[in-house]
């Protein structure tokens, strides 16, 4: 038992000495670093369709025999061959037109009035004709060219993908912002987005804002499809609203389209501990229900008023975006299972976010945007330690939780 004891002393000791120093260095850190501008962010691509190709390459390389492989081996290459050199004649026929354009603009400028006898106007006149038939026949050529090679070698249209994982306060709004902007100024016609967007729901201006991000992507005249794999509720279904396209995986959790605020109130505590609470304001409803102050019934009816609001202004926004929607019959506060949420119109199909992007992997090129910042040494060894002490937790629970159940 003494063994025991000192070993758990000493264990404590040891623990509390490592803590010690872990908390001394990120204070040194955070020190180091107050006057420091915060770590500028970058966007991260990632090429879906390499990724999707080698995944199905070598499931194709242990499934097919060795010369089953070889003959897909070597049609993939010729394939690929192809297509690569279809492109660059595309390029080089751009380059040519686009030379052709500068020349024929320089002969304009310079065939302004420099010639000024009859007989040097009739030359000019007789030679520009020619010129002109010659220039007509040339560029019927390469327009059919173009067309020909545009039809065989357009490139293909692309498949931004983005993620959007909710807490309360939307805190994923701010790279979802530079996401957008990265997407909406690089992106040509017949360029798409996909959505994956995961949230319970949260602040009403937080998720509003995220809502007004995801409709730039609209007037920039990107199609967007949002999908659901596991929840989209409330702010989260705000978000989903804006989309041209909802899906939902069959036990996705969508819906919410309600307004809901919790306030405990310590006035009753501190009253019976004698302890008086005084709040000041200026203007009738600068204030209405609070944690300390008794709470009357004036105030709990403009709270609630401002509730109504709030939920009035979220089915608005909704019949914006889904004007076919029964906005009365959904608009509960109630959540639905995927497969319901397409009866009632919440959504648009039953499919994961996996379906869309093996889909569009057939004609499109896919690639995954991610906005990423790297976090300053304080904050790392900050979520270190709060990981670290988590675990502990949740190591002592569980451990208590069997030595009950085995008990029992």
């Amino acid at each position: 038992m003494n063994f025991l004891s000192d070993y758990g002393m000493f264990l404590a000791q040891a623990v509390t000495i490592v803590l010690a120093i872990i908390v001394v260095l990120s204070a040194i850190v955070s020190a180091g670093q107050k006057n420091k501008k915060s770590a500028e962010g970058h966007i991260e691509i990632i090429n879906l369709s390499e990724e999707i190709e080698e995944v199905k390459e070598g499931m194709l390389k242990e499934i097919m025999s060795e010369e089953e492989y070889k003959i897909q081996a070597k049609e993939h290459k010729k394939q690929h061959k192809a297509e690569e050199k279809k492109k660059k004649k595309a390029l080089k026929l751009a380059l040519k037109q686009k030379k052709q354009k500068e020349k024929e603009e320089k002969e304009k400028e310079s065939s302004n009035g420099t010639e000024t006898s009859d007989e040097k106007s009739a030359l000019v006149e007789n030679s520009d004709v020619e010129n002109s038939n010659a220039k007509i026949v040339e560029s019927t050529d390469d327009s059919q060219t173009e067309h020909e090679v545009d039809k065989e070698a357009e490139s293909k249209p692309r498949l931004f993908v983005l993620n959007f994982d909710g807490d309360v306060e939307a805190s994923a709004v701010e790279n979802l912002r530079e996401e957008i902007s990265a997407i909406v100024s690089a992106s040509k016609e017949g360029d798409k987005v996909l959505l994956r967007l995961e949230s319970p729901g949260g602040m009403v201006h937080s998720y509003g804002l995220a809502a007004s991000q995801l409709q730039r992507l609209k007037q920039a005249g990107l199609e967007l499809t949002i999908a659901v794999d596991q929840v989209a509720a409330s702010g989260g279904y705000m978000m989903a609203c804006t989309a041209d396209k909802i899906v939902a995986a069959p036990f996705a959790v969508v819906g919410s389209i309600g307004v809901v605020a919790e306030i405990p109130n310590f006035h009753r505590l501190l009253k019976h501990n004698k302890v008086d609470y005084e709040q000041h304001t200026a203007g009738e409803f600068k204030r209405t229900l609070t944690m300390f102050a008794e709470n009357s019934e004036e105030a709990r009816s403009k709270f609630k008023s401002e509730l109504e609001e709030t939920h009035v202004l979220f089915k608005e926004f909704i019949i914006q975006n889904r004007p076919s929607l029964d906005i009365e019959k959904v608009a509960t506060g109630e959540h639905w299972y995927g497969s319901q949420a397409l009866k009632l119109g919440l959504i648009d199909e039953v499919m994961t976010s996996d379906d869309i992007i093996l889909e569009a992997a057939e004609n499109s090129d896919i690639f995954e945007i991610n906005y990423e910042v790297k976090k300053p040494l304080s904050q790392r060894l900050s979520f270190s330690l709060q990981s670290m002490l988590e675990k502990a937790f949740l190591s002592i629970w569980q451990r208590s939780l069997e030595s009950r159940l085995f008990k029992g």
